[in-house]
């Protein structure tokens, strides 16, 4: 028995999830794109996810990252890897299983910090897949990877909340089944500097709350948008803060760590799909009289995308079995470091496929271009990479402080 072996009911729901791709999912990509062309909207809910959504849930193969049986699966983070990691092969496949970014992480703050209310209000409805939601922290006037930096203000007035402030970058906002969004501002600039900001949930059709426009990504609108958000005298009832008044960089940190191994996962499965793609490239397309695989720098990158792949899905799980045997706090080091390791390799192996592909690989007729713009926004999202090599060094630094000079 390995250290990382799993359930036979995780197994199972892998080997069901691999068909369900290969049945419905890729099939459906082509029709997503006809979709979405005829809507000319890029920001329309098509009908093959409403479809995809029904066949996947009607399969098991729903809420497959939520921790708590009964209403998601209750698989480990160990288990949930390879599952993530498939469905990081295809853009719609997260969605077709309602386990997508931003909305898994805010249903975990639901279900942990969230009042029976949110839960029946918000929580209810997003593990039903019925409704979006978004997660609104970054802004555009300050360094959003230092989370006390936030400047948006929320002031007490009685019984409520008055918000003011901008926010951008908040994923999901643009979707049109967007409903709530979870938002991060300062309740008392004069406390403690992790005691300053707090989170609380506002309808996104609140008034004061403008989406003011979609933020393409390297030319991209993505479907869930990036929006930019003024708020401006948005009134709360007290009652919609979360955990409590001074917890938000609390939750923030609490939120992000499984958010963050996920994108990791999905990275590595888009890895894994690239580096099909640029052998399948590699083996029909012939220059100079040979095909483009015998030649000797192609083999070196498809051998050391093999290598890399392997390499950052054993971090990855090594980090999933820490947070499920030690917790998210004793795995931090293991999920700074894969946050910075898996996009970059991932990066690197698109960036190889594409060039594999020609002219071909920066069209949208492969997923490569798409996946090229995704992956380099993830060294940015949820903290960019400098923030978690400094978290690294700083645990390293730890260790040695007795030999630290004096004086020095």
């Amino acid at each position: 028995m390995s250290l990382f072996d799993v359930s036979d009911r995780a197994e199972k729901i892998r080997t069901d999830l691999l068909e369900f791709m290969d049945s419905h999912v890729y099939p459906a990509e082509a029709v997503y794109e006809e979709q979405m062309r005829a809507a000319g909207n890029p920001h329309f809910q098509p009908q093959i996810i409403e479809e995809l959504k029904v066949e996947a849930r009607k399969r098991g193969l729903w809420n497959l990252f939520h921790p708590h049986p009964g209403t998601g699966a209750g698989l480990s983070n160990l288990e949930y890897a390879p599952l993530a990691e498939i469905m990081g092969r295809s853009h719609l496949a997260s969605e077709a299983c309602n386990c997508n970014a931003p909305d898994t992480g805010n249903m975990e703050v639901f279900e942990i910090f969230g009042t029976d209310e949110h839960r029946e209000k918000y929580l209810k409805p997003l593990l039903d897949g019925k409704i979006r939601s978004a997660f609104a922290m970054t802004e555009p006037e300050v360094a959003s990877s230092d989370a006390t930096n936030v400047e948006m203000r929320m002031e007490r007035d009685g019984d409520e909340f008055i918000l003011n402030g901008r926010k951008w970058f908040a994923s999901n906002a643009m979707h049109q089944n967007c409903r709530v969004l979870i938002v991060m501002g300062k309740t008392d600039p004069s406390a403690e500097i992790h005691r300053q900001q707090s989170m609380l949930v506002v309808p996104i059709d609140a008034p004061g709350v403008t989406v003011v426009r979609n933020l393409p990504v390297f030319g991209y609108h993505d479907r869930e948008g990036h929006a930019e958000i003024t708020f401006e005298n948005v009134r709360v009832p007290r009652g919609d803060v979360l955990k409590g008044e001074g917890e938000g960089f609390a939750i923030s940190q609490a939120r992000l760590g499984p958010g963050r191994i996920h994108h990791c996962m999905r990275a590595i499965g888009m890895a894994e799909r690239a580096l099909e793609l640029m052998c399948t490239r590699a083996q029909s397309r012939v220059t100079f009289g040979r095909p483009i695989a015998d030649r000797s720098n192609i083999q070196d990158w498809i051998a050391e995308a093999r290598i890399e792949i392997e390499m950052n899905r054993l971090l990855t799980l090594k980090a999933a079995y820490l947070m499920d045997t030690v917790g998210n706090k004793e795995a931090r080091t293991e999920i700074a470091a894969i946050k910075v390791a898996a996009p970059q390799m991932a990066l690197k192996i698109v960036d190889r496929a594409i060039q594999v592909h020609g002219g071909a690989g920066v069209t949208d007729d492969f997923p490569l271009a798409m996946a090229y713009a995704h992956l380099r926004t993830l060294r940015l999202a949820d903290g960019p990479d400098e923030v978690h090599k400094r978290a690294i060094a700083k645990q390293e630094l730890r260790k040695y402080r007795a030999h630290r000079p004096t004086g020095a």
